[in-house]
């Protein structure tokens, strides 16, 4: 989108504008990328400045448009120090600002977090999330973080191998991936194989007489082998359901995270808030809308 490489195949239109057909500086698009990009002999305000200077603006108004975007990334005091002089969230703040004090049509962000410990993360993603109210923007955000894309997302696509696997609000894609690659990046990591159910319709999990029934995603009939998903927070432990030895218990303060080994050694991970203890036997069961049975693929699928 950004020009920077060429189209195999297709056009990119906005609007009513074709775009693939301009070059990178004329298509007018803010981008902020993974390591920032800032010119390290230039102040925080000149560095921000610089694409106004590119594209001829006045000084008079330079320096409004500037003051404006200090102002929102609350950087005002910094205005006249090198980037080397910041900590890496400012740094980004200031990458940020260049690509928007252009007034873009669109901003294109690629992995702009990556870079940051987890806290900061954090931070910068609920300031991100600001700043794009505010100004009202439509942004293109590439992430491999399956948190980032559920909290900042108005929609969310996902993509393998340059081909769209599902497009939709956040809410559809976490509740109900159409195809276990994308249950995999929605953090559906726990993987059990499927038979035919016998006291339940449809299909059922588990093993012998202990199963769970499970929902098809999809048409599945004729296909050969099925695998089910869920994830972690919807494991339940009880009186019923599969029966599994804990492995490993990780403390967590209100809940902890938690290894069971099933009959057939495959590990599922839970995050509970029962007591348990390594080495003890418990049973555990998923409700039946929260484990879904996919066409398990010919070659491994992608893992988040």
């Amino acid at each position: 989108m950004s020009g920077l490489l060429s189209l195999s195949s297709g056009e990119i239109w906005l609007d009513d504008r074709r775009v693939d057909i301009a070059p990178p500086e004329k298509r007018g698009f803010g981008m902020v990328f993974q390591n920032y990009a800032l010119f390290p002999h230039m102040t925080v305000a000149k560095n921000i400045a610089f694409g106004l200077a590119m594209r001829n603006v006045s000084g008079s108004e330079q320096k409004k448009r500037v003051d404006a975007a200090l102002s929102l990334i609350k950087l005002t005091a910094h205005a006249d120090k090198l980037p080397g002089q910041l900590s890496g969230g400012q740094q980004q703040r200031v990458a940020i600002a260049r690509a928007i004090v252009i007034e873009p049509p669109l901003v294109l962000m690629d992995e702009p977090l990556s870079n940051l410990d987890a806290a900061l993360r954090i931070e910068m993603r609920e300031e991100i999330l600001r700043i794009h109210k505010t100004l009202g923007l439509t942004t293109i955000y590439v992430t491999h973080d399956q948190d980032e894309a559920l909290a900042m997302s108005d929609r969310i696509v996902v993509m393998k191998e340059g081909v769209m696997q599902q497009q939709g609000l956040p809410s559809d894609l976490y509740n109900r991936p159409t195809n276990l690659d994308v249950a995999l990046f929605m953090g559906y990591r726990n993987l059990l194989p499927v038979t035919p159910a016998t006291s339940h319709s449809g299909f059922a999990v588990g093993f012998d007489e202990n199963v769970l029934p499970a929902t098809a995603v999809g048409p599945i009939q004729g296909v050969g082998s099925m695998i089910a998903a869920f994830k972690p927070d919807d494991v339940s432990l009880g009186e019923t359901g599969l029966l599994a030895t804990v492995s490993e218990v990780t403390y967590g303060g209100r809940e902890s995270t938690v290894k069971l080994t099933l009959a057939n050694s495959v590990t599922v991970h839970a995050r509970v808030r029962d007591r348990v203890n390594e080495g003890e036997v418990v049973r555990f069961s998923v409700p039946a809308d929260h484990l879904l049975v996919y066409p398990e693929p010919a070659k491994p699928a992608m893992r988040s």
